[in-house]
């Protein structure tokens, strides 16, 4: 009982959200003061771009089918535009309100429920709309992510003109499925890990949820209003419809994202390139050094046995028995991510040089001491200490100007099918990471990543997660971050970032004689995370 006047509490409080519980991507929590976002150009007063007021997003679709991938992954890129987006996920005001799994009426999900039930959603609803209304009015929000079935048409012209009185334009995604496989991929993987379903056995998880979509299928209308905005994506993205009635840039934008994104499971990993012969060095475009060579091909080599020992772990839980995702390999121009690639490329894997993935140039601080920096540039010091991000030496780059160039990469990376490798510069992964991870921009300069670890982002609907793969056998002295980011001086690390002790979260070590404090260690808690999805 006080389990259940607790979430009671909880679902009607004035701003009742959800924290992420994962501790490793940041999507779900808004941060609590003003900056600009990691790709924003401009700010406004009212907190709005790109000339638009606010905007509902609401999705439609049945289960499994999409929709709360759809959602996060569109708040993701929003948000690294500085468009401030929150999502409301109907889910979790349900399972605030009444508890999750057992815990729900047994006809709460069907067309013609109880009248108990009724006014229990009705109440359900009241409440996340009111939360809706009070982001968008009282919080300088500018996009609200609605996710929930809407199955019906009268509903969703209901909804539309509900918002409509509040100033609100209204765009309906939806996501539409008829390939078996996708839905049951998704039923498996991903609802029945949700909190609805934690200690059932799997088989009676997945017949539960499938006895759920039955109660919808036969209720549930495809969008087809001819007088609402609404784009729908079909089988993962396999096709776009989108009826535009009165869009402006913002959703021309929206459009655009969704051209380039699927939700077909795939991996993505992270690892630093190779040592060189002149590894002090930004203009010369050096070879590897042999310890370079050398961790090239134990890189790889690492990297090859782990995939294999997920695919084997996975077929043990009772997976299918299917062969691996290929594997594409990205790198940059320069020589020392091309040549660690190389191992890979010779066993006959698939290597794409991107240009926009160099390096931030140091400018005038390259070769330079920390010493000689502060005692040449005092001005610019104190500038950097007072913002790093956004901050640039003289003819340097800040790291919000490779944000902004790497945009192309991220349509491509969110486009991409394979199982993807990232071999760049430390500076490239944490503006990468940060996008995957929804770090604020505050704390990219700080993500650090030794050479002995591959990062493994694992894209799921409500959240990515991350986790560490070691390499074996290297030498003590390759692993610590870059000298080009050793030399450029930064404020001493000890910064709380979003995703404290989270599962393979890379996170900031507090300065120590060791290490002293420009230089950033990794630091990971190997507790297992949380993972928690939305199932209307």
């Amino acid at each position: 009982m006080d389990t259940l006047l607790t979430a009671e509490v909880a679902a009607n409080s004035p701003r009742f959200r959800r924290k992420s519980s994962t501790f490793v991507d940041a999507i779900h929590d808004l941060p609590e003061k003003m900056e600009m976002a990691p790709a924003q150009l401009y700010s406004t007063e009212s907190g709005r771009l790109f000339h638009s007021g606010r905007i509902a997003i609401a999705t439609v679709g049945l289960p499994a089918r999409g929709k709360t991938h759809v959602s996060v992954a569109l708040a993701r890129y929003l948000r690294w535009l500085g468009v401030k987006t929150r999502i409301f996920h109907l889910g979790d005001y349900r399972r605030a309100t009444v508890g999750p799994g057992k815990d729900v009426p047994d006809d709460y999900f069907f067309v013609n429920a109880s009248a108990s039930s009724v006014l229990l959603r009705q109440k359900i609803l009241k409440k996340c709309r009111e939360d809706i209304y009070h982001f968008l009015n009282h919080e300088n929000g500018q996009i609200a992510i609605y996710d929930a079935v809407n199955p019906l048409s009268a509903g969703r012209r209901s909804l539309a003109k509900e918002f409509a009185k509040h100033d609100i334009e209204t765009l309906f995604i939806e996501s539409s499925c008829d390939d078996e496989r996708i839905i049951e991929e998704n039923v498996r993987s991903v609802k029945i890990s949700s909190p609805d379903y934690v200690g059932w056995d799997p088989a009676d998880a997945v017949k539960h949820y499938l006895a759920r979509m039955s109660a919808k299928i036969p209720h549930f209308e495809t969008m087809e209003e001819p007088d609402l905005n609404f784009i729908k994506m079909i089988n993962a993205g396999e096709r776009l419809v989108v009826n535009n009635c009165n869009f402006g840039y913002l959703s021309h934008r929206i459009v655009f994202y969704l051209l380039n994104l699927h939700i077909k499971s795939r991996h993505t990993y992270f690892v630093r390139a190779g040592t060189t012969r002149e590894e002090d060095s930004y203009k010369a475009d050096a070879h590897l050094s042999p310890q370079g060579e050398d961790y090239a091909m134990k890189m790889s080599q690492t990297l090859l046995a782990h995939r294999e020992e997920e695919r084997a772990a996975l077929i043990e839980k009772g997976g299918a028995d299917t062969p691996l995702k290929p594997l594409t390999i990205w790198t940059s121009t320069r020589r020392r991510t091309v040549e660690t690639a190389s191992w890979l490329k010779l066993q006959g894997y698939k290597v794409r040089q991107r240009s926009q993935m160099s390096q931030l140039n140091p400018g005038v601080c390259e070769k330079m001491s920390e010493t000689r920096i502060r005692l040449e540039y005092p001005d610019e010091i104190r500038k950097h200490e007072a913002d790093p991000y956004h901050h640039r030496y003289p003819r340097a780059e800040s790291y919000h100007d490779v944000a902004v160039r790497l945009e192309p990469i991220i349509l491509e990376l969110e486009r991409e099918h394979n199982d993807l490798l990232i071999i760049a510069h430390e500076s490239v992964l944490r503006v990468l990471y940060g996008y995957l991870m929804a770090c604020n921009s505050t704390d990219i300069p700080f993500l650090s990543f030794p050479r002995n670890e591959i990062i493994e982002i694992i894209p799921a609907s409500y959240n990515n997660e991350a986790k560490r793969i070691k390499i074996p056998d290297l030498p003590p002295e390759m692993i610590p971050a870059s000298p080009e980011d050793i030399k450029i001086p930064v404020p001493p690390s000890g910064i709380i970032t979003p995703m404290p002790g989270g599962l393979g979260s890379p996170q900031i070590a507090a300065a120590t004689p060791e290490t002293g404090p420009g230089t950033m260690m990794l630091e990971y808690n190997d507790e297992l995370a949380i993972r928690i999805h939305d199932v209307v």
